[in-house]
């Protein structure tokens, strides 16, 4: 192992590195984030600096054309799960999850790797949090523990290679922030030692082909914690995303090298662990009521799944002088234009009135296509006034008022009439192929949308 005379600072937030310390962190702008990291000029072995001659560690060179043998999928058994990685887990693929403290992740892994046990392939469970008797009593809680797969609690990098190379097809480490390279000096969770033991993890299982879990934890603004340099190693980046309030959990990829980014698995929290949802549009309109003014029910997408997501807005008279603004479930700023072009374009006022808007159920929804269902929302809170029933609205909202076509309309209104929905305000602009039966409003303009609340 080759060391450096000079002591090293690392951000633990960004991982910038610098040779004093300092108290904020003039890359990521953090406070209190940089500590003395005797390893990081350490080079372990196995990653030593690349000092040979011409001639020595040739490259495969291989052209475009070349073709290899596709390896195929691994179904887990978890539908939500497969849909969210793009139809199944790909051998050798690294994937690191991440989530609040308590969301489910140990949950869905032991879950997934027992349903992986019973098609018979070989998995290694690995805790550098739990103790092996807390693992069986968590898989005895949710049903599982007839299930032969092989368990262990280590922290230690060479004692989880050396097991991998008894063979085995799926690993969870549970989780990276845990674990340790021996010869290197700082203590588990740095930048350094999760780096380094996130690359000798990604290394070992590639070459075998192994389907490697990292668990993540994330800080208090919800970013995966440790270096960012992780979530490039990695194939695929799951966020593992819900509110204790509420039993419903969203599996969403940010990231993923084998299949789409824009799908999400809907899980529910039962006694007896997470249960998919196969209609999760039904489940976030349970509790629709009807004739409430400030209620309005989106047509959104997640990937190529329509979701009906219920909207929730409320107008209250402030005290303050500022009024305030509340969102929960979308984008503030996105509010905040919506509030402006409601007040320039069709002479509504809510400088008087805390506007407060919600997605119900516990979901996020980052879709422009929102603009047109929180509009509603915010005007029916406004006048009272309340849509028509069993409505849906979908569509974008310009600055000048103008209301723009969403993509794939058709899944949008297919999914609406299956539900029992029966009228639809839509974008003029918009390419339908098929309508069913639903009754078609087309709006070009957000004023338009005023005359179908009846003025």
């Amino acid at each position: 192992m080759v060391k450096s005379s000079k002591a090293s600072y690392v951000c633990q937030s960004c991982g910038a590195v610098t040779m004093r310390w300092a108290g904020k962190c003039e890359s990521c702008n953090e406070w209190n984030t940089i500590i003395e990291e005797a390893g990081d000029a350490a080079i372990p072995k196995g990653l030593s600096v690349v000092k040979g001659t011409r001639g020595q560690g040739r490259l495969e060179i291989q052209d475009l054309q070349t073709k290899s043998k596709p390896l195929p999928r691994q179904k887990t058994g978890m539908g939500e799960l497969d849909r969210v990685t793009g139809g199944g887990l790909v051998p050798g693929a690294a994937i690191l999850i991440g989530g609040d403290p308590g969301i489910g992740k140990s949950t869905l892994l032991l879950q997934a790797v027992c349903k992986m046990a019973r098609q018979g392939k070989a998995c290694l469970y690995v805790s550098g949090e739990e103790a092996v008797d807390q693992i069986r009593m968590r898989a005895e809680r949710l049903g599982l523990s007839d299930t032969n797969i092989s368990l262990a609690a280590s922290s230690s990098i060479r004692d989880i290679l050396s097991a991998i190379d008894n063979g085995v097809d799926m690993v969870v480490i549970d989780s990276i922030q845990t674990m340790f390279v021996d010869n290197i000096d700082s203590a588990p969770g740095t930048v350094t030692q999760v780096r380094t033991s996130a690359l000798e993890l990604i290394r070992a299982t590639k070459k075998k082909n192994i389907i490697l879990f990292l668990v993540g934890h994330v800080t208090k603004d919800g970013q995966i914690a440790g270096p960012r340099v992780l979530e490039h190693m990695v194939d695929t980046v799951l966020y593992f995303e819900g509110d204790r309030g509420h039993q419903f959990r969203i599996l969403r990829a940010v990231k993923n090298r084998f299949g789409p980014t824009d799908e999400i698995g809907v899980f529910e929290m039962v006694e007896k662990g997470l249960d998919e949802v196969a209609n999760p549009s039904a489940l976030f309109l349970s509790q629709n009521q009807e004739n409430i003014p400030g209620n309005s029910v989106f047509a959104g997408m997640e990937g190529t799944r329509p979701i009906l997501v219920e909207v929730q807005g409320l107008a209250a008279s402030t005290a303050y002088g500022t009024p305030r603004r509340s969102v929960v479930g979308w984008d503030s700023n996105r509010l905040a234009m919506i509030l402006a072009v409601l007040e320039a374009r069709c002479g509504l006022n809510f400088s008087g009135y805390d506007v407060f808007l919600n997605m119900a159920g516990g979901i996020r929804v980052s879709e422009p296509a929102a603009d047109l269902a929180v509009a509603a929302s915010l005007m029916s809170a406004l006048t009272n006034k309340t849509l028509p029933a069993n409505t849906i609205l979908f569509g974008e909202i310009g600055l000048s008022g103008e209301v723009r076509a969403a993509p794939q309309t058709d899944l949008r209104l297919k999914e609406a009439e299956k539900l029992g929905f029966k009228t639809a305000i839509i974008p003029a602009g918009s390419k339908i192929k098929s309508d069913g039966n639903l009754k078609l409003e087309k709006i070009k303009h957000v004023q338009d949308l005023i005359a179908l609340m009846g003025g």
